[in-house]
């Protein structure tokens, strides 16, 4: 399958195929100087599969984490790039899950104004959320996402046959972002999982469903002035917590928690049934005090308001401003 991302200045194609990292080489342009960003938790012969496509391949891994999307392994990529005669003609690819990408991005962005960057996501939580949409980013500061750019794809190339490595807590954490947009947006694609008891019986479907949701989302508001803002739905203290947590959970499941915290009754005990059903966790605790201070820091949050994303009704949300007292009564199931 086929999805085109078609925005104003640029489009390009989201290529779903199961075999389809046999032929990268066929759907993106790899004759030239690429660099190939994965991570020490992708098997290592997805990357040498795209460098064996490429005329001139350069592997780097980085560790596993969200530790990786730092300033230093960001200049240290660029360093390699320019060690190896890189110019504006030639090409990043990601190969892993949503830290490579974001990390890729950043540096494809970077290099000399821009070079061509293809993301190719090998986690549930980036086939279907993060390697589409153009966001790239690395952390500072213990604060996430805080430096970065909207950077969009050349392509995304996307082989559900490399989830079969990927450990079942992975997979679960992934899926928090396919509930996300499910709940905001499609109610039948939210009765779907809720329906199965093992979600990857159907997940070339979740897949396909989830990035047609953020196709239509960015192709309306891409740089988040209104409509994407809908797409951080339980990541403001989603965000929080897994500051607070500090790699104690995943990113995904630190959304649902945070799912948690904004949705209204009736969708709340609709998704708790969800996430245990998916083994994700429906409790957390933490000190107060560090809590509404990480939300306080949140990219999103203004300067007495915190932008909100509500939902009161599978396939439906609100979004409003919260002062952050507002904010710290829907999070006090977190508090210690």
């Amino acid at each position: 399958m086929i999805i085109n991302v078609d925005l104003k200045h640029t489009n390009y194609n989201i290529y779903i195929e199961r075999g389809a990292l046999s032929k990268a080489g066929e759907l993106l342009n790899l004759n030239r100087k690429v660099l190939i960003v994965t991570d020490s938790g992708v098997p290592k012969e997805y990357a040498k599969s795209i460098a064996a496509q490429c005329s001139e391949g350069y592997i780097e891994t980085v560790n596993q984490g969200e530790e990786s999307k730092s300033i230093e392994v960001y200049e240290k990529l660029l360093k390699k790039m320019l060690e190896a005669g890189f110019n504006r003609k030639d090409a990043v690819v990601a190969v892993g899950g949503g830290v490579c990408g974001d990390l890729a991005g950043f540096v494809a962005a970077s290099f000399m104004r821009g070079v061509a960057f293809y993301n190719i996501p090998t986690t549930v939580l980036s086939q279907v959320d993060s390697s589409i949409g153009g966001k790239v980013a690395v952390n500072l500061g213990g604060i996430k996402n805080i430096v970065g750019a909207f950077y969009q794809p050349q392509a995304v190339l996307i082989d559900p046959e490399t989830l079969k490595t990927l450990p079942e807590r992975q997979i679960s954490a992934g899926l928090a972002e396919a509930v996300k947009m499910a709940l905001n947006f499609d109610k039948e694609l939210f009765e779907k999982i809720e329906s199965k008891e093992n979600p990857m019986e159907i997940i070339d479907e979740i897949i396909e469903g989830s990035l047609l949701i953020k196709k239509k989302v960015v192709e309306e508001d891409e740089k988040e002035a209104g409509l994407r803002k809908v797409l951080n739905f339980g990541h403001t203290v989603g965000h929080a917590i897994e500051s607070v947590s500090k790699g104690g959970l995943y990113h995904g499941e630190c959304v649902a928690l945070g799912m948690l915290a904004v949705s209204g009754e009736n969708v709340k005990a609709r998704l708790l049934k969800v996430l245990k059903s998916l083994n994700l966790p429906t409790e957390f605790k933490a000190d107060k005090a560090k809590l509404i201070k990480a939300v306080s820091h949140d990219k999103k949050a203004g300067a007495s308001t915190v932008t909100v994303i509500t939902s009161d009704e599978a396939g439906t949300f609100k979004m409003q401003e919260e002062s952050l007292e507002e904010l710290s009564k829907r999070m006090e199931q977190f508090f210690l």
